[in-house]
């Protein structure tokens, strides 16, 4: 056996060590990006995620058409709809007859939901201010209503 072998000459390994810190610096970078989301603001600088609690409204479904009526203080800029049918759902953004503006306090809305449609779950949909301007935030399904057909 030859004992002058070497196994990796130094200029192969100077770079693969300086890949491996690029590629641990670039996975650091995106990790603290991902923890430093831009704050939504709504009401005077409360964060929009807390807004979602004091959300109120009532829903009801009747031959084929939902009804919702804002009871609380919050407007709702616009509704997601999650349908449930025979072992499948949807989600979609109720935009036909959608107030521009959202449902202010007292606002009405009512709509027709086409299909054979067994639950629903009515998702709040707000905006906030940001730097970036105005911004949607889709509240949790925890705040929906939840109706069953």
């Amino acid at each position: 056996m030859k004992k002058d072998k070497k196994a990796m000459s130094p200029i192969i390994a100077t770079m693969l060590l300086i890949a491996i810190v690029i590629v641990l610096a670039l996975i650091v970078f995106l990790w603290f990006r991902g923890i430093t989301e831009e704050a939504v603001t709504k009401f005077e600088g409360t964060n929009v995620k807390l807004v979602c609690e004091d959300i109120s409204f009532d829903a009801s479904y009747s031959d084929g058409n939902v009804y919702i009526l804002n009871t609380g203080n919050v407007p709702i800029y616009k509704m997601r709809l999650k349908s449930f049918t025979d072992g499948s759902h949807t989600t979609e953004t109720i935009t036909t007859n959608w107030p521009q503006y959202g449902l202010t306090l007292g606002g009405t809305y009512n709509g027709e939901i086409s299909g054979n449609v067994t639950r629903i779950i009515l998702i709040p949909v707000l905006i906030g201010h940001s730097k970036r301007g105005d911004v949607t935030y889709t509240c949790d399904e925890r705040f929906g209503y939840e109706i069953e057909i």
